[in-house]
């Protein structure tokens, strides 16, 4: 099977040795986002709903340039440095999932990169 690397000026460059997504066969693993800009690579400025809004957006970009959206999504994992960040996060989340609803686990963390509150990975079906 050959894998194909999935790649958006839209989401913020790879911080480190990894790739935004790889695409294997049918199914796109998408690295975890975190609430970086695209364009500054700074951390968006604001509460969790605001990271949280950012993360989303930058894997929407990331789907998108796999030919891919929110629909596509079969699983996501959701990263949190506070479980009460979790209500937040969990209304943000549910506007860009309304109608399909993957498969999802939350899970608390000591921390994440760059002192972020949340952190989301996704995989998703493409056809």
């Amino acid at each position: 099977m050959k894998l194909r690397v999935i790649s958006s000026e839209k989401a913020p460059a790879a911080i480190g040795p990894y790739s935004q997504a790889i695409q294997a066969g049918n199914l796109l693993f998408c690295s975890g986002q975190i609430p970086l800009d695209p364009v500054s690579g700074e951390i968006v400025a604001g509460d969790i709903h605001r990271q949280a809004e950012q993360v989303m957006e930058n894997i929407s970009a990331v789907l998108s340039a796999a030919g891919a959206g929110f629909n596509d999504v079969v699983k996501a994992t959701v990263f949190l440095v506070e479980m009460s960040d979790f209500g937040a996060v969990n209304e943000v989340y549910g506007r860009y999932f309304s109608e399909h609803k993957p498969a999802r686990s939350t899970v608390a963390v000591k921390a994440l990169p760059r002192g972020v509150l949340v952190e989301i990975e996704v995989i998703a079906c493409v056809l």
